[in-house]
């Protein structure tokens, strides 16, 4: 029997970390962790921003950043995927929760619970956070190469020399990458805020 079918068959036992990691290679095993997590995390969302289409939206921006993070997590003592895995959707939550607040559309304050993990009442923090959400969700939108390129870039700092031999390719061929994928992330940005 295969690695892969071995992973198949026991992928509803495994635990969330081993199917994370799993996932890696193995993309469709994502879906088991989808639906193991989809009803809590939309519970979650919902009691932060009290809207079923949001609640939605964020998670599925939430579903998507563990994907493309997957790479990152590591199981350590007291840090299972469960806790990765809320952390994220709750910044996420509150990222869209102070934006809504931000356009005057906040209805309801948020609960006792969820304004305890809030340090900064006036949410100024999280201003930094929702720029950096924004630029994931513009990332997770690119084609591979041009997220690639802008993360390797801008977010890590990379020289386009490192970035060249890493990818094999000539400076001259990152340098055009960088610039397409800057007019590409305006364009997805562009589409996203005309949604919104």
């Amino acid at each position: 029997m295969s690695n892969y079918l071995r992973i198949e068959v026991q992928k509803e036992e495994r635990s969330d970390e081993d199917i994370l990691t799993a996932s890696i290679s193995h993309p469709s095993l994502f879906a088991v962790l989808v639906r193991r997590f989809e009803e809590p995390f939309l519970r979650k969302a919902r009691s932060i921003v009290r809207e079923q289409e949001a609640a939605e939206d964020i998670v599925q921006e939430v579903f998507t950043k563990i994907y493309l993070n997957a790479g990152k997590f590591k199981k350590q003592e007291g840090a299972s995927f469960s806790s990765w895995g809320y952390r994220i959707l709750i910044n996420t939550a509150l990222t869209h929760y102070a934006k809504r607040k931000r356009e005057g559309r906040v209805g309801q304050m948020l609960d006792e619970e969820i304004w305890a993990l809030i340090p900064d009442k006036n949410l100024r923090q999280f201003e930094k956070k929702e720029i950096m959400d924004v630029v994931a969700s513009v990332l997770s939108r690119m084609p591979a190469p041009f997220a690639r390129a802008l993360t390797h870039f801008f977010i890590e700092g990379k020289l386009q020399e490192e970035m060249a031999q890493e990818e094999g390719v000539s400076v001259g061929a990152i340098k055009t990458r960088v610039h397409r994928a800057k007019k590409e992330f305006k364009k997805v940005y562009q589409t996203i805020n005309t949604n919104i």
